[in-house]
């Protein structure tokens, strides 16, 4: 099963020259990045989980109603929010939306699981910090899904070959052809492969001249987009299934 998740948040670096850009035109750019997702995962018939960042979620009605809508599931992407922020913002999501939202994902600043249970989530999906020299160190570490207090701990996937994980810089970083082969593999041996995009690398970094690392730059915008649409071709002529989170898990 491959199960393919986007964390919809803004980008945080500053623009060059001392430029700014305004929270309403973040705003724009990340609901713009989120739309051209949309439109490849419905190209392809392909459902997968969009991890919305707490803090922006009331300013996203529009584009999370359109996400909903299309089927594909709908969770919580937390970066530095309180239990308090996220209860509220859950409240209101699932008022909004007349569903249950069932998944959490942390990366630097995690919440204790029993504390996220308490306020009904199902599952945590928690993700390691990416940078250049990240995805060249061995991981090894259990990649099954385990039980904590009733709340399913979902870890990243990672190649049992090559070691290297399936977060957003590998996908961007690796040519297609390995990161092929590195999914083709890994689900020889585990039952899926969990794979996790950020909606700002879909960024036009020509039209927004953001202070970012030349080599997040790359294969960025639509690159990254016909990569994606690339990727999504092979796994259905494969005829590889796919699933939002909760669906699998559940």
């Amino acid at each position: 099963m491959v199960l393919f998740t986007f964390n919809i948040e803004n980008i945080e670096a500053e623009t060059k020259r001392g430029s700014s850009l305004l929270d309403e035109e973040r705003i724009r750019i990340t609901e713009n990045n989120s739309k051209a997702i949309l439109r490849i995962l419905d190209i392809h018939d392909v459902k997968a989980s969009f991890f919305i960042e707490v803090s922006i979620a009331e300013k996203l009605q529009n584009l999370i109603k359109a996400i909903s809508s299309k089927g594909h599931e709908i969770a919580f992407y937390n970066k530095n929010s309180t239990l308090q922020e996220i209860e509220e913002i859950k409240k209101w999501m699932e008022e909004f939306l007349e569903k249950q939202i069932k998944g959490i994902r942390q990366k630097d600043h995690q919440l204790p699981q029993e504390d996220l249970k308490m306020l009904g989530f199902g599952y945590v999906s928690n993700i390691d910090h990416a940078d250049i020299l990240f995805p060249f160190k061995r991981l090894k570490r259990d990649t099954e899904i385990t039980e904590e207090d009733g709340v399913s701990m979902v870890p990243e996937s990672i190649s049992p070959y090559s070691q290297l994980p399936y977060n957003d810089f590998v996908f961007q970083m690796l040519p297609m052809k390995y990161y092929k082969n590195m999914v083709f593999e890994t689900l020889k041996k585990d039952d899926f492969v969990l794979i996790y995009l950020n909606s700002w690398q879909f960024t036009d970094f020509s039209k927004y001249h953001f202070g970012i690392p030349f080599y997040r730059k790359w294969n960025s915008g639509k690159k990254i987009e016909d990569k994606l649409d690339k990727l999504l071709c092979w796994i259905n002529d494969n005829e590889m299934a796919t699933s939002r989170m909760k669906d699998y898990i559940f």
